[in-house]
């Protein structure tokens, strides 16, 4: 990597000091070296110098135009569980700490709406909204630490997006602190709008490289009568494929779609058999006469099916389901799960093919594939651990990896569904976007001529 950075650090710490607090302002050799690193394998060629911890968007505001005036790199943070690399400073510089900007600012149960700071945590902000019988559906599987800025930086979406979509389609409104320093806030508190371009969607899924967003203004749901949870367990992983295309095509939209393999479902003790987790909500009657249908269609398939109506027992369910990425890695003894080719998507009518091309690569390579994720929207995580200290087993594993995203690409599918780029898939981008990834390029240059925003990520050079 060519880095083009040049800056006086003291001069640039004295500046940041003339508008922030100390309390602010981290040096300590501790916090340099756990803000270089987030939830992937990606480690920095060097350290941020500063770690900033702003309050408001004026105080942003300041750090991206000193940034901006004096050449700073900046990589804005939230709660760094991304898993490509997204938060690492791989050019050092300013590490732009939001999680202190956590306020919800106002509820409106009228409009459906909510307007808070990027630094909220996700299951603390449906904690909140539970009370007004309402709730902000994308539900990521890190709900307990990830907050909404990092959910709006990459698009985030989760179990429930089968039914409910991804993060994208809830921002109304975002304020946005551009690579100048300006602060600019677009979108509308209306649910829709054809005025102008739709530049709020432009910086969901961005990954910070556009700017930092420093308040959003988000569209809720209310929160369902009624949710049963059909377990559907499979002789084969194809067959539960098979079972979630078909129980799609009857037109049924269950609110989740969970599928989790023979290994995974051991692994978080749900059985021994492949797995579909199905999630059904809304008005009671019309959600039994629904899962009455799901069971006829999994049961003609040779499926065994449960019903879960008690909360306590979905809850904890879903607690198992989301523990499946980490207990993997205690699978194979002396091996570590590596987060790489695990959120590729592709169309509905190409999972089943996916499964089957998934097990071949496995097989090729001689490292297991463990696989489970949002199957309902084609959403497939695969899980490889492997031994890190064997240089070996890390290039099958990155071949591995680059032949799970063509196959993604060959079938119609994209690298990633909710993960986001990063530093792993950058090396792809051209490959599935082909020209349109010189039009991103350039409005990346547009908006940041001086590369400042999070360089190095989403390929951009």
């Amino acid at each position: 990597m060519r880095d083009n950075y040049r800056y006086d650090e003291e001069e640039v710490l004295d500046r940041l000091s003339e508008i922030l607090p100390q309390d602010a302002i981290s040096r300590t050799p501790a916090d340099l070296y756990c803000y270089s690193r987030d939830a992937s394998y990606i480690k920095p060629e060097r350290l941020p110098f500063v770690v900033i911890r702003p309050r408001s968007r004026e105080e942003v505001a300041g750090v991206v135009r000193i940034g901006h005036d004096m050449n700073v790199p900046i990589t804005p943070r939230g709660a760094a569980s991304g898993l490509t690399g997204g938060a690492v400073p791989l050019y050092g510089g300013i590490v732009l700490d939001m999680t202190g900007m956590d306020r919800i600012l106002d509820i409106d149960p009228e409009n459906m709406q909510v307007l808070l700071e990027p630094g909220v945590v996700h299951a603390r902000l449906n904690e909140t909204l539970s009370a007004y019988g309402l709730f902000f559906p994308p539900d990521p599987g890190s709900s307990e630490m990830c907050t909404i800025g990092g959910m709006i930086a990459n698009n985030a979406s989760g179990m429930r997006s089968v039914k409910y979509g991804t993060t994208s389609s809830y921002v109304l409104e975002l304020e946005v602190v551009l690579p100048t320093g300006e602060i600019i806030t677009t979108g509308s508190r209306c649910f829709k709008t054809s005025s102008g371009y739709d530049l709020k969607r432009l910086f969901v899924g961005s990954e910070g490289t556009l700017g930092v967003v420093t308040g959003a203004r988000l569209r809720l749901g209310a929160l369902p009568d009624s949710r049963v949870l059909i377990l559907a367990s499979f002789r084969m992983l194809e067959d539960a494929g098979k079972g979630v295309v078909k129980v799609l095509r009857s037109g049924i939209r269950p609110s989740a779609a969970e599928i989790l393999d023979e290994v995974a479902v051991h692994a978080v003790k749900l059985g021994d058999s492949p797995l579909i987790i199905f999630e059904l909500d809304g008005d009671e009657h019309v959600v039994r006469m629904d899962a009455s249908r799901v069971i006829e269609v999994c049961e003609g398939l040779g499926a065994e099916c449960r019903v879960i109506e008690s909360e306590s027992e979905q809850a904890g369910i879903w607690d198992k389901r989301r523990m499946v990425g980490v207990v993997i890695t205690r699978h194979k003894e002396g091996s570590v799960r590596v987060y790489e080719g695990e959120d590729v998507i592709v169309p509905i009518n190409q999972v089943v093919r996916m499964l089957r091309e998934i097990q071949r690569i496995s097989d090729k390579f001689g490292i297991e594939i463990i696989t489970y994720g949002h199957i309902g929207d084609g959403n497939l995580h695969t899980a490889m651990a492997i031994d890190v200290r064997d240089q070996s087993e890390w290039e099958r594993l990155f071949a591995m990896s680059k032949e799970i995203y063509t196959t993604a690409l060959r079938l119609g599918g994209s690298l990633t569904g909710e993960h986001g780029i990063g530093v792993i898939r950058a090396g792809y981008m051209e490959q599935e976007h082909r020209g349109a990834f010189g039009l991103m390029q350039r409005i990346k240059q547009a908006i940041d001529p001086g590369n400042i925003m999070n360089p190095g990520k989403m390929g951009f050079k």
